[in-house]
């Protein structure tokens, strides 16, 4: 059994969810930026509910909703949100992307999600836990869709992919007029290859915003970089 996850604000509790809390989730979450101080914020495939979590405590965002479809997963979500000090400004709805964006009119002005990822077969024995793995789950078209669909027009989207999937989907947000504004590539080390891509995307083309984070120098030494944006969740940090 997994034991319940102490960040400096809040608690996360994981045996029931599929996937745990890993770096991804949390580097979004301190990550996404929220220069046009959003009113509303929305997570897609909320999971343990971290994120939206995350963004509750950098942010004064009114209403934090999620979405979360795996029915233990929310129903873990829901418990976090209710456990936490900003319970009254978060919700997790139980549905699939499609059923939401079908029900919701409003749009929200900041959307982030940490989709499954692995675009190949992958099968760890876990059917829960390798759907939410898999990108089929979530394809990354019908992503990108329903964030236009759900984005407020000055409003910007933050997702983190692998860095072999980058090039698509920029072409694919494009398509759907969204445009690249910020972009974090993430090593492991510096002697690794880039392994992640921290992406944010408005309906507005900028001037792209483009660096690169490196986590550790060495195991468990990690670098400034990573500690300043961590800083503010991990209690070691």
């Amino acid at each position: 059994m997994s034991k319940p996850f102490k960040f400096k604000e809040f608690t996360i509790n994981q045996d029931r969810c599929a996937m745990k809390i890993g770096t991804d989730g949390v580097l979004l979450g301190a990550w996404a930026s929220l220069q046009n101080n959003p009113y509303s914020i929305l997570d897609i495939g909320a999971g343990t509910g971290l994120i939206a979590l995350q963004l509750a405590q950098r942010s004064h965002a009114e209403t934090i909703d999620a979405i979360e479809l795996d029915n233990d997963a929310y129903e873990q979500c829901v418990e976090n949100f209710e456990a936490s000090p900003w319970a009254d400004r978060l919700f997790c709805y139980h549905a699939s992307l499609d059923e939401f964006v079908a029900e919701i009119d409003e749009t929200y002005d900041l959307i982030v999600s940490n989709p499954p990822f692995y675009t190949e077969q992958v099968s760890s024995g876990d059917e829960s836990r390798d759907t939410a793995r898999q990108n089929l789950a979530l394809p990354f078209d019908e992503l990108v869709q329903s964030v236009k669909k759900l984005l407020s027009t000055n409003g910007s989207f933050a997702t983190v992919i692998p860095f072999k999937e980058e090039k698509y989907f920029i072409a694919l947000a494009k398509k759907n007029h969204l445009y690249l504004n910020r972009l974090t590539r993430v090593r492991g080390t510096s002697a690794t290859e880039v392994k992640r891509s921290l992406l944010q995307f408005s309906f507005q083309e900028t001037t792209l915003v483009e660096n690169e984070l490196i986590i550790e120098i060495g195991r468990h030494e990690y670098t400034q970089e990573y500690k300043k944006l961590t800083a503010p969740f991990y209690l070691k940090m």
